[in-house]
C-alpha cells in the first residue's frame, strides 16, 4: 500500500536533505556544535551518574516479533585456560551472537527507507548483504554527547506509565517541558518517557512490544522546529504501536530517520532517570551514548549514561 498524501505532507515540511550538503551521512548529530557540548557540560552539578541501558541477556526485550532480531546469546570459549604453558597466567573469553538492535540501542540512518531512498536521497539499493550500509551506517557516526533532556509525559500526566493506545502528541511533549521546568533547544537529545519499560522488566516481554504507547506521527514536526540531534525513549516500536493510522506502519522511523537525518533510540531504561529527576528536579544533563562503530550496520547497542 503506498504512503498516504498526510506523510508525503509531513515529509516535505520536516525533509532536511541537503541541508548539510550533499554528501552528508549525520544528519541532525550535526546541529551537537563544540559550543553546545560546552553547554552541556556546564550541567554538571553532582556528578551523579544514572544507567540508561537495560542488561544485555539472552530472555531481553526481543519475543520473536521481528525476524533476525535474536537476543543475545552468550557463549565461553575458553575458561582459565593456560595458553602459554603450564602455570602461566590463565584467560577466559567468551563470544556473543546478537541482533545490533536487540536491547538498548541507536538506530543508524540507513536502518529504514522509504519511496526506494534513504537520507539525503540515497538509493536504498546501498544497503547490501555483503557490505551492510555503504551509506548512513552507524559507523559513520563518531561520538554522540549532548545536553540531554527527559521529558516524562507519563509523570506530567500524572500517571507512573501511559497506556498501550497512548500516541504521544507534541502538546505532551510542551507539557513535559513545563512540568520539568526545562525547554528544549537546538543539538539536545531528547529522551521520551512513558513508562513502558516496566512491563519488560516485570517479566512481560510480549506485553512490552505490543500494545505500547509511543510517538505519533504529528512528533517529527515539533522535533524538526526545535533542532532537535536526536530522540530516544522506553519503548520497544519507538512509535505507537499498533500504528495510530491504520495501515500506516513505522511513519515516524521513516520521517525521522529518511526525512530529517534524525537517529533515534529505543529500548532505553528511564525508570531511574525518572527518580533521579524527580529528586533533584533537574530535567537536564549532560549525555553521553556513545555509538559502537560496526562498519555497516544499521544500529547499534549503547549504553547510555546520564550525569547531573
Amino acid at each position: 500500500m503506498a504512503l498516504p498524501q498526510e506523510f508525503h505532507e509531513i515529509a516535505e515540511r520536516v525533509n532536511n536533505w541537503g541541508r548539510w550538503g550533499a554528501d552528508d551521512e549525520t544528519g541532525t548529530l550535526n546541529l551537537i556544535t563544540d559550543e553546545v557540548v560546552r553547554e552541556a557540560a556546564a550541567e554538571v552539578r553532582t556528578g551523579r551518574r544514572v544507567p540508561l541501558a537495560l542488561p544485555l541477556r539472552q530472555d531481553g526485550v526481543q519475543s520473536g516479533m521481528i525476524p533476525g532480531r535474536v537476543n543475545p546469546l552468550h557463549a565461553m570459549v575458553q575458561i582459565n585456560q593456560e595458553l602459554f604453558g603450564p602455570g602461566t597466567v590463565a584467560c577466559s573469553d567468551d563470544a556473543v551472537t546478537m541482533g545490533l538492535q536487540a536491547g538498548t540501542h541507536w538506530d543508524a540512518l540507513a536502518h529504514v527507507s522509504h519511496s526506494g531512498k534513504l537520507y539525503n536521497g540515497r538509493p536504498g539499493h546501498t544497503v547490501t548483504a555483503h557490505k551492510g550500509a555503504e551509506f548512513g551506517g552507524i559507523d559513520k557516526v563518531r561520538h554522540i554527547v549532548s545536553r540531554g533532556v527527559l521529558l516524562d509525559v507519563a509523570r506530567a500526566r500524572g500517571v507512573d506509565r501511559l497506556a498501550g493506545g497512548h500516541a504521544v502528541a507534541p502538546e505532551d511533549l510542551e507539557r513535559a517541558e513545563e512540568f520539568g521546568g526545562v525547554r528544549v533547544r537546538a543539538g539536545d537529545i531528547v529522551l521520551v518517557r512513558t513508562g513502558q519499560v516496566q512491563v519488560y522488566l516485570a517479566g512481560d516481554r510480549h506485553g512490552y512490544g505490543h500494545p505500547s504507547p509511543g510517538l505519533s506521527v504529528r512528533c517529527p514536526e515539533w522535533f524538526h522546529a526545535r533542532d532537535v540531534a536526536a530522540v530516544a525513549n522506553d519503548t520497544l516500536t519507538f512509535e505507537i504501536f499498533p500504528p495510530e493510522i491504520d495501515d500506516l506502519w513505522l511513519p515516524v522511523h521513516a520521517l525521522d530517520l529518511v526525512e530529517m537525518g534524525m537517529p533515534q533510540g529505543q529500548n532505553w531504561n528511564l525508570e531511574e532517570l525518572s527518580t533521579a529527576c524527580g529528586e533533584t528536579c533537574r530535567y537536564a544533563f549532560l549525555l553521553s551514548a556513545m555509538p559502537e562503530p560496526f562498519v555497516g550496520a544499521t544500529g547499534t547497542p549503547v549504553a547510555p549514561v546520564a550525569i547531573l
